[in-house]
């Protein structure tokens, strides 16, 4: 397979945790060491890490800088984070924390003039744009709130600005183990083609994940169903093996 599969380290009180549609509520601690959870997927042939720092997207501020730093020092993955990042201090302080690229999503909705800042101060390397969608709008602090944008205009707004990566969360299929929204995924690489639209959200088995290939999809997050052994590492270790 072409695609790349990033796996997810989801993190509450530094525990490694996955939430049900994006519920505080609904939440199963599935480790209390990120760091070995990271080096057993760097072990495996990984290369890049998806870290969500959820207490940062609920206070509006990352919370688990020093789990970053740690996974950071502890192995050689390229990590992308996001959860709270807000401000320029909260952006660089998850720069200079270990994270490669910062992923940012309420921001490019409350203040789009902030973002495109920042894809022009950091380059469009370091700066992801999360797009997470619910009922057809962008979810913002935490996917606590809906704003009134869709997907497509938030892409379409700075994509004219350099923009390289958006990840896209449908979040009602978010730890549901049901299947990703595949149509949602082709149109928007379909309509963006010179943008990495990041597949997130209902990765439940190999066959997804081989469909999204198919289909020209470039990324995708894996999460539950590597917890929930729908996808083991020995699954993940031969496709990279392939590649």
């Amino acid at each position: 397979m072409n695609i790349e599969i990033i796996p997810a380290i989801d993190i509450i009180g530094g525990q490694c945790v996955r939430l049900t549609q994006g519920d505080y509520a609904q939440r199963t601690v599935y480790s209390s060491d990120p760091v070995e959870i990271a080096r057993s997927y760097e072990a495996i042939g990984i290369r890049r890490l998806h870290v969500v720092d959820l207490d940062g997207a609920k206070a509006a501020a990352p919370r688990n800088l020093d789990t970053l730093r740690k996974i950071a020092t502890s192995t050689r993955l390229d990590i992308q984070y996001g959860g709270g990042i807000k401000s320029d201090d909260a952006l660089k302080t998850v720069l200079e924390a270990g994270a490669n690229r910062a992923i940012c999503g309420s921001i490019a909705i409350t203040a789009p003039e902030e973002f495109e800042r920042w894809l022009a101060a950091y380059g469009p390397d370091h700066i992801i744009l999360g797009a997470d969608t619910k009922a057809g709008r962008v979810a913002i602090n935490g996917w606590q709130e809906s704003s009134q944008t869709d997907v497509q205009t938030i892409i379409g707004r700075f994509a004219v600005h350099g923009l390289r990566q958006t990840i896209c969360t449908d979040i009602s299929r978010d730890g549901m183990l049901g299947g990703p929204n595949f149509d949602l995924y082709a149109t928007l690489q379909r309509d963006f083609p010179a943008i990495d639209i990041t597949v997130s959200g209902g990765i439940s088995s190999m066959d997804d994940l081989r469909q999204l290939d198919r289909m020209g999809l470039r990324s995708v997050i894996v999460g539950k169903a590597i917890y929930e052994g729908r996808i083991t590492l020995k699954d993940l270790e031969q496709c990279l093996q392939n590649e």
